[in-house]
């Protein structure tokens, strides 16, 4: 049986010498863990929460409040489930609440889930505490989430009901992970329901960090001074076997006739409402009638957190006499072993885990005898009593809830991970239908919305204008080539184009510094410019848009505004150095010559722009890396495209050969190896020859160079396999992705700003919505020059 994975942590234990508890720091080696830059910033918690009076209330209110003790930084926000109309007087950290009957009540928490930009889920999973057969109503949640969610299995059952076992299937088929708190979960989790152990992280159940005291320390505050107590706590129900400690006591206290038995509890809240208080007062009968009554204290009421910690202080035995051998978790069992009592037990699995190595005792189910017999003997031996506290306290402090909240931290980053080396799908993205392998009808509305009569601005908040950010050139070079193409395009929908390019060409006169003849990038709202020169790519960029207007509009005002800047800005792209810059000013060269192909000039400074990127390739590429540099960046497929272009104008086979070459190259590297869907190179990374390709964050502008090169190497070629690999490259936007999410919203007529491991963007910038309305102008382009009627 493999184990499942036990949650590392770099620090040191704390070991306690049994003869003095002296501390003693020893190192321990950490099991290596990938990278990953940040942990999650907004963390959502699904589970019951305190004040209810429940084991998963007092257990998720822990865990929150463990993990913003060690990272602070991180938001958390609580999501209970009530079982009542009235609910519950929540603190601030619960965000929804929702109604355990009320199948809807999931699925808009799910809507409010996806709504608040959480990072993670994680689920507090028992079958009780949800609506439905079995806890189904949960499915409903889950299944629309569209973030990576985790989930805590406090139950596992080996001998699941068909209902059960149809809920816990899809909740381990639907989580990134799973959490459970004992082997023997794990080991039922493989061998029933058959995960796989590379998916479940086993993490103790949290306990507070309690002081190793003597019991007699707080004796005095429940009136139990020179007593020997034992203690039983937790919410009341029939299958705690109570009635056998109760009947052993006759036996224990012809002994050890100072004795004391507390019962600490309220009734289970479902039990009360179902039965009442039946349960206690058959317990508080059953005492009378044995003549024990005195001896028995029921302390009938729900504690607080430094209650809790003074009554497991005054015991001197603890006793779990559960009935269900099923049981893999007992919080309150957890919580005496933290506080190192003696302690005897039922041999349910949790507590066969928790008390080998001689932890505690174990007695057989429903056997007073036993139970009478083994509180005897460590009554009689207080050596052996003290030795077994002692181990116990040992072993509990890899359970402390810093450190659990640590592992949990741990599995959460590890989701990350594994997102990134594996991307998937969620639920609701593979079950949302998606149009692929047709063009939508071009909507310039969100690109109305993002531009104002300075020009286009850079970002989005969702799909609003971010004015704090500002514009750039970069943005309005290519807004106004988008404007120009689509008043090529010509339809009524898009009559506003013209005036779209005129407002889009100003920003770039405004961005034009005729002294330095280059382009400024950077400006704020307030129309200051942020830098007195722009890079090298937005002046190329600057010079693509220029000349998309000189060789292909039909307006002769945008044309004479544009020709004058143009002759102006060439000189200074011919001197530039980056391969992408260069790419960007040819290509914008290749669309002025197709207007004014006798230019001198400008064939001059094509030929040295094309020579430079094939120089490039000759003296980077190799073998194994058919590239213009040693690394992989942003807009790839511009450098080939490029180059293709000017090969075809000056009839040069060695620049088309090269630039097809390297377009291959890339669009065979940006495949996924297993479903063959478009995978662009990610931004956190991108790729190299020294370091591995980054799968994320994808982007848009890559998908959209790539239909562009390729649509190239088709006109260039006339092969079919180019159409192929250009329609590829834009069933990205439709959905035809890693996660199989669409990037284009025909609501807005915007795009998502790209995807992360585990979801979209969902703000709707520039350069995403100008990326999208690029490719499918040119798509089109190609449907009308070829008839195809949107068909491969």
């Amino acid at each position: 049986m493999s184990l499942p994975k036990i949650m590392p942590l770099a620090e040191t234990v704390s070991l306690i010498e049994l003869q003095s508890l002296v501390l003693e720091e020893k190192p321990v080696t950490p099991a290596p863990i990938p990278p990953r830059p940040t942990l999650p910033n907004r963390i959502a918690i699904v589970g019951n929460y305190l004040p209810r009076h429940c084991g998963i209330a007092t257990f998720t209110t822990d865990l929150c409040d463990a993990i913003h003790a060690e990272y602070g930084t991180t938001e958390l926000l609580a999501l209970p489930v009530n079982d009542t109309e009235e609910g519950y007087d929540y603190p601030v950290r619960v965000r929804f609440e929702l109604s355990e009957d009320n199948l809807a009540s999931y699925r808009q928490a799910a809507d409010f889930l996806n709504f608040s930009n959480v990072d993670l889920v994680c689920l507090q999973h028992e079958y009780g505490i949800f609506g439905g057969r079995a806890g189904g109503h949960i499915l409903e949640l889950l299944r629309r989430l569209r973030m990576p969610f985790v989930t805590t299995l406090h139950t596992v059952l080996r001998d699941p009901t068909s209902d059960q076992r149809a809920v816990m299937d899809e909740i381990t088929k639907l989580s990134d992970r799973l959490i459970v708190m004992s082997r023997q979960s794990a080991e039922i989790l493989q061998e029933v329901f058959h995960v796989p152990i590379e998916k479940i992280d086993l993490i103790p159940h949290g306990i507070p960090d309690l002081p190793f005291t003597d019991p007699s320390f707080y004796k005095d505050g429940f009136g139990t001074e020179g007593k020997n107590v034992l203690l039983t706590f937790g919410l009341l129900s029939p299958n705690k076997g109570i009635e056998n400690v109760i009947n052993a006591l006759p036996k224990i206290l012809a002994r050890h006739s100072n004795v004391v038995y507390m019962v600490s509890g309220v009734t289970h809240p479902h039990i009360l409402r179902r039965e009442g208080d039946k349960y206690r007062v058959y317990l508080q009968n059953l005492a009378k009638d044995l003549g024990v009554e005195a001896n028995v204290i029921f302390r009938n009421r729900f504690v607080s957190p430094q209650e809790l910690v003074e009554l497991i202080g005054a015991a001197d035995i603890y006793i779990t006499p559960y009935k269900h051998k099923g049981q893999v978790v007992s919080g309150t069992l957890a919580y005496a072993l933290s506080a190192g009592k003696a302690i005897i037990s039922t041999p349910y699995l949790h507590a066969i885990e928790l008390l080998d190595g001689e932890r505690g005792a174990l007695v057989p189910f429903d056997d007073p005898e036993a139970i009478a017999d083994k509180t005897i003997a460590l009554l009689d031996d207080e050596t052996a009593r003290h030795a077994m506290r002692k181990r116990a306290y040992l072993y509990a402090r890899d359970m402390v809830w810093n450190r659990v909240a640590q592992k949990y931290m741990q599995s959460f980053e590890r989701i990350y991970n594994e997102r990134l080396r594996t991307p998937r799908a969620t639920f609701s993205a593979q079950n949302t239908e998606k149009t692929l392998d047709r063009l939508p009808t071009i909507n310039l509305d969100h690109l109305i919305r993002m531009t104002d009569q300075t020009g286009i601005l850079e970002h989005a908040v969702f799909v609003v204008p971010n004015y704090p950010e500002g514009y750039t050139t970069d943005d309005n070079a290519r807004a106004l080539i988008v404007a120009i193409l689509a008043m090529e395009y010509g339809a009524s929908a898009l009559r506003g184009s013209s005036d779209l390019a005129s407002r889009y060409l100003a920003f770039l006169w405004l961005a034009f510094d005729e002294t330095t003849k280059r382009f400024r990038n950077c400006l704020s709202y307030g129309r200051q410019w942020q830098e007195p020169e722009g890079s090298e790519d937005s002046h190329g960029r600057a010079l693509w848009g220029l000349g998309t207007v000189l060789g292909r509009s039909k307006n002769a005002g945008l044309r004479g505004a544009a020709g004058r800047m143009f002759e102006l800005a060439v000189p200074a792209a011919v001197e530039f150095k980056s391969p992408r810059a260069c790419a960007f000013a040819l290509l914008g060269l290749q669309e002025y010559l197709d207007s004014f192909p006798g230019d001198r000039a400008a064939l001059s400074a094509s030929d040295a722009l094309a020579n430079r990127l094939l120089n490039s390739y000759r003296s980077n590429g190799s073998d194994d890396w058919k590239w213009f540099e040693h690394g992989l960046a942003y807009s790839n497929a511009r450098l080939p495209q490029a180059l293709m272009r000017a090969g075809v104008r000056a009839a040069n086979k060695e620049m088309v050969s090269a630039g097809l070459e390297a377009l291959d190259w890339l669009v065979t590297i940006q495949r996924c190896e297993v479903k063959g869907h478009f995978v662009p190179i990610g931004s956190q990374g991108f790729y190299s020859k020294t370091t591995e390709k980054a799968r994320f964050d994808q982007q848009p502008v890559e998908a959209c160079a790539v239909v562009s090169a390729c649509l190239q190497a088709y006109r260039a070629t006339g092969k079919g396999r180019w159409r192929k690999e250009a329609w590829s490259a834009f069933n990205w936007f439709l959905g035809d992705n890693d996660l199989q999410i669409a990037l284009y919203d025909p609501s807005t007529g915007g795009c998502r700003d790209g995807l992360h491991p585990d979801r979209a963007n969902e703000n709707q910038g520039a350069e995403s919505t100008l990326s999208f309305l690029m490719a499918l102008l040119e798509m089109r382009q190609l449907e009308e020059s070829d008839g195809t009627e949107n068909k491969l």
